[in-house]
């Protein structure tokens, strides 16, 4: 009986050491811990804009330079939220003259490469814009072809760095890391507001880790008892010192729009 004893005491101490060896073996790092957490503030903020179905919007987009000098442009935006992995966006310039009919078409996937095209009315023809070019500015401004692109959550890796206040306003700070190698940005910092999930700013960094633009958001609004949007959002070239606002109004949502709104075809039928 005595030899049964120290026998089961044997095994047991043995099977709790393999439960520490395993235990030790599964625990998170504390960058996987941080990871983790920036992930999950992704993903909820993710979740509280899902299920617009569609939407459509006026944006007025003001493009100033270094000196000051303004230029201004009027923009429809039409967005249908995709069913899996892809979500669609047409953009439609309706002024001034000399943009009028030009019309960018993007499917943002949430593992493969951006598809994105550019409907040139005064070549009649479209354009796909290719993995090299989608860090470079769209139609002037100070957004690039990658950030017309809607931010799914699974394009980026995630650090949650700190909690602090902003704009009146606490939020959380995270850091995203863009998937693409061919990304025009090596990281971003994100401010998203603990209350409701909303992004307050995004700082750019470019490839080189020097800081390349900021993105703000203001004057949030709710729409159909659940959505958030900005009436602006306003980027800043620090390198260059050109900036663009842009204004939007008349949102509206459950618009009716299906995958037949957003073709190739339907870039060239803009009036």
């Amino acid at each position: 009986m005595q030899m049964i004893r120290r026998e089961s005491a044997m095994i047991g101490a043995l099977f709790f050491f393999n439960f520490i060896l395993t235990s030790a073996t599964f625990a998170e790092t504390p960058a996987e811990a941080i990871g983790a957490r920036g992930l999950a503030i992704a993903k909820e903020s993710d979740r509280r804009d899902t299920g617009f179905v569609s939407t459509t919007a006026t944006v007025e987009m003001i493009l100033k330079n270094r000196q000051g000098q303004e230029s201004r442009r009027q923009v429809r935006v039409e967005t249908l939220e995709g069913v899996g992995d892809e979500d669609k966006a047409l953009s439609y310039f309706d002024h001034p003259p000399d943009v009028k009919g030009t019309a960018l078409l993007t499917f943002s996937h949430k593992s493969a490469s951006d598809d994105q095209w550019l409907y040139l009315p005064a070549l009649k023809r479209v354009k796909r814009i290719a993995s090299d070019d989608k860090s470079g500015s769209f139609m002037g401004s100070e957004f690039s072809y990658e950030d017309i692109a809607a931010q799914i959550v699974e394009k980026y890796t995630y650090q949650y760095l700190r909690d602090e206040t902003y704009d009146g306003q606490a939020a959380f700070v995270i850091s995203r890391d863009p998937v693409a190698e061919r990304s025009g940005y090596s990281r971003e910092v994100v401010w998203i507001d603990t209350t409701h999930y909303r992004v307050l700013k995004a700082d750019y960094y470019d490839r080189k880790e020097s800081l390349l633009k900021t993105l703000t958001f203001s004057g949030y609004r709710q729409y159909a008892g659940k959505f958030w949007r900005p009436d602006e959002m306003f980027m800043v070239n620090h390198q260059t010192g050109k900036s663009t606002r842009l204004k939007w109004r008349d949102y509206q949502f459950g618009t009716g729009l299906t995958d037949a709104d957003f073709t190739q075809e339907a870039l060239k039928r803009v009036r």
